[in-house]
């Protein structure tokens, strides 16, 4: 309204700013691939310039698509657990651990069987991840029922949870200290594992293969869960909105007990595999934690399928990495990438705004 002459006009429409033009450029799901293409980019360029061969870079790659598959096991369960219950699981690094050594120990217990060759383990093995799995979501479940339910019952700050869930990363790190050691484990010790010669003269180990192969068996797997089964539903359902969930007639904490258990599930799953690929011990858990994060980030924390493609991304680049780096500093990479994808797009690749 004028006050001058009383003539009510319309508002007038700012055109936006140089600087508002670059930011909603910048926050775009586009924006943010191209920013992490060229981080991958530059690490084939750097591992070129050390000398490294391009068939030893895409043997690399390869690993990393593995590693992706490992971490993207753990990532989704992270993730899961995140949308439904709205806080950041720090002790779902001591879940991945509890799962390669449940492993361990169910191998110790069961007769030895001849490798199923060109693998370098026999029957055996995939029975007893099958075993683990089930024992680290009751873990998890058993974690939320003595300490996470009694703080959602009194409406406790986020900070909590992260901290509760802190000090129960340390707990079971500990229980894993008293019931194994503090040595380092093999599944198999001293039993051959050659590679294997692929087209383009990539060389992979079987064993790798078998991890990759079964990461996207179990991934398909929670994809029909989510989105062809009740439980899924009502999980999707609960991340999106507890309360109207709840007035739907969902029974919020059977989802939250069937989160722990798919979650713990696949924690168990992302541990045997990593212990197959490398060997065990009570820190292997913490070490992924980071990478799973950055996945989960990078991806849309609470999207499961985004958390899968940020993880093969991330170990993509951790592979790569160790062409010229340390591979100590591997999970430097990973944060790298995360802090990224927080400046860039906070939302990660496939998560919505707000």
């Amino acid at each position: 309204m004028s006050v001058s002459d009383g003539i009510e006009r319309p508002p007038v429409k700012r055109d936006k700013r140089f600087g508002e033009h670059v930011r909603d450029v910048v926050q775009t799901r586009t924006f943010l691939l191209v920013s992490v293409a060229v981080v991958l980019v530059a690490l084939f360029v750097l591992a070129r310039v050390q000398g490294v061969g391009g068939s030893r870079l895409l043997s690399l790659a390869a690993w990393g698509i593995m590693l992706g598959g490992i971490i993207g096991l753990g990532s989704i369960g992270l993730t899961l657990v995140y949308g439904v219950l709205k806080f950041p699981n720090f002790s779902h690094g001591a879940l991945v651990t509890f799962g390669a050594y449940f492993t361990f120990a169910f191998l110790a217990w069961l007769p030895q069987g001849e490798p199923l060759r060109p693998l370098s383990f026999g029957w055996e093995f995939p029975l007893a991840l099958v075993l683990s799995m089930p024992l680290v979501g009751l873990v998890g479940l058993a974690v939320d029922r003595v300490v996470y339910r009694r703080l959602r019952r009194q409406n406790a700050h986020l900070v909590l949870f992260a901290m509760a869930s802190l000090a129960m990363a340390f707990f079971l790190r500990s229980v894993i200290y008293i019931a194994w050691g503090p040595d380092f484990h093999f599944y198999y010790p001293g039993r051959a594992n050659p590679a294997l010669a692929l087209p383009l003269n990539i060389r992979v180990r079987a064993d790798q293969l078998f991890i990759l192969v079964l990461a996207f068996a179990f991934m398909l797997g929670v994809y029909v869960l989510l989105e062809r089964t009740r439980i899924g539903k009502a999980m999707r359902a609960t991340a999106d909105n507890p309360e109207l969930a709840q007035v739907r007639g969902i029974n919020t904490e059977r989802v939250i007990a069937w989160t722990w258990l798919i979650g713990g599930a696949l924690a168990a799953a992302a541990g045997t595999m990593y212990g197959l690929s490398s060997q065990l011990r009570p820190e292997m858990g913490f070490w992924l934690l980071l990478p799973m994060f950055a996945a989960a980030i990078m991806g849309g924390i609470g999207n499961p399928y985004g958390a899968l493609a940020g993880a093969l991304i991330i170990g993509i680049a951790h592979q790569v990495s160790t062409a010229f780096l340390d591979p100590t500093y591997g999970p430097a990479v990973a944060f790298v990438l995360m802090v990224i994808v927080l400046l860039v797009r906070p939302q990660g690749l496939f998560g919505r705004g707000g």
